[in-house]
């Protein structure tokens, strides 16, 4: 082991948060990791970052592996806004509460039997999931019928648009997208329904909590850490979308692909090309669960990794940026936990 490793590894050893234990835990279930250090300016700071959590409670002590509870499936609807009622499936006649309806109904209160060997703490699988994450997005729909709704699907990193704020459209698309039976692909066989799907065109998607009316740092976190996101990967040179391109103008995949087959074999061909586009979205959205660990940082890649980061400070975004999001490595001392990040053989996050 080289001198700068060992150093770096004895620093983990001896930090609040035992960067080490989670470190082997990550290596030894195949999940690309790095040992660099996730604050990359001073301490004190030399670069006039807007420290937050100066003058916020937040926890600073407990564990925060294990702290996200696996899912299945997570969307994020359009709604165009950055807070929202406290809890957003309980406010009637929108599709977040609909959709809720119609997974309460559909779906299977079965937890799915595991075919993987087990994970250590904080790395789940979807596919050993059953529940259905339903969170409030910032980007605004595509549609000009302000019924209709525009839906990110992840971990499949796609996009569904024309989605009706009914029951009958909240049915439609767990049907065609939701459908724990369903993969990425989703329902190939002929469709009732008018919702149009793309992959979702970018290298990566950044998701900040920034919901005030359930908790107020991550109202305070979620704007600074956009604002030192966007410098630093315009810094790198890539180009950065804080709300979701209008798609309605691309050929949809419904219209491209007429089999299974056909279908597969165009998302995957346009999931592979997304990470050389250096291309980045930005949203914000609604609770997800351990707001006592603000700043909350969802990345998730093409190849459908989500990695969650929890006390994320703008001390942090450029390691981010660096390891993460272009290097495609998670960063141990800031990790909660990560769906489908195991990926044997790979060197990064990106590789298929």
């Amino acid at each position: 082991m080289s001198s700068s490793l060992a150093g770096k590894l004895k620093a983990f050893v001896f930090s609040p948060h035992n960067g080490l234990k989670v470190y082997q835990d990550l290596k030894a279930a195949d999940v690309p990791v790095t040992t660099a250090e996730c604050r990359s300016c001073a301490d004190p700071c030399d670069q006039d970052h807007d420290d937050f959590s100066s003058r916020l409670d937040i926890d600073l002590d407990s564990d925060m592996i294990g702290s996200v509870k696996p899912y299945r499936r997570q969307v994020v609807i359009s709604t165009g806004q950055t807070d929202w009622e406290k809890e957003v499936t309980e406010v009637e006649g929108t599709l977040a509460a609909l959709l809720m309806t119609a997974n309460s109904s559909l779906g299977t209160s079965k937890k799915p039997k595991s075919t993987n060997d087990p994970l250590p703490s904080g790395l789940f699988s979807h596919t050993d999931a059953g529940r259905l994450a339903i969170l409030n997005g910032s980007h605004r729909p595509f549609s000009r019928d302000e019924s209709e709704e525009t839906v990110i699907v992840l971990p499949d990193f796609m996009v569904v648009s024309g989605v009706p704020r009914t029951l009958a459209g909240a049915e439609a698309l767990w049907k065609a997208a939701l459908d724990p039976a369903l993969d990425r692909v989703g329902v190939t066989t002929t469709r009732l329904d008018n919702l149009s799907t793309w992959v979702l065109p970018y290298s990566c998607l950044i998701l900040l909590c920034s919901h005030k009316r359930r908790d107020k740092r991550c109202a305070i976190a979620a704007p600074m850490l956009e604002k030192t996101f966007q410098q630093y990967l315009e810094r790198e040179g890539w180009e950065v979308h804080t709300d979701l391109h209008d798609l309605t103008s691309e050929p949809s995949l419904e219209s491209q692909a007429t089999s299974t087959t056909e279908k597969e074999q165009l998302i995957e061909t346009q999931l592979k090309s997304l990470h050389a586009e250096h291309k980045a979205l930005i949203l914000k959205n609604s609770h997800v669960g351990g707001h006592k660990f603000a700043g909350n940082c969802i990345i998730y890649t093409p190849r459908g990794a989500g990695v969650w980061y929890g006390r994320v400070t703008p001390h942090e975004v450029e390691s981010i940026v660096k390891h993460t999001i272009i290097d495609g490595q998670v960063l141990p001392t800031i990790f909660r936990g990560g769906v489908d990040l195991a990926c044997r053989g790979k060197k990064t996050l990106y590789d298929w």
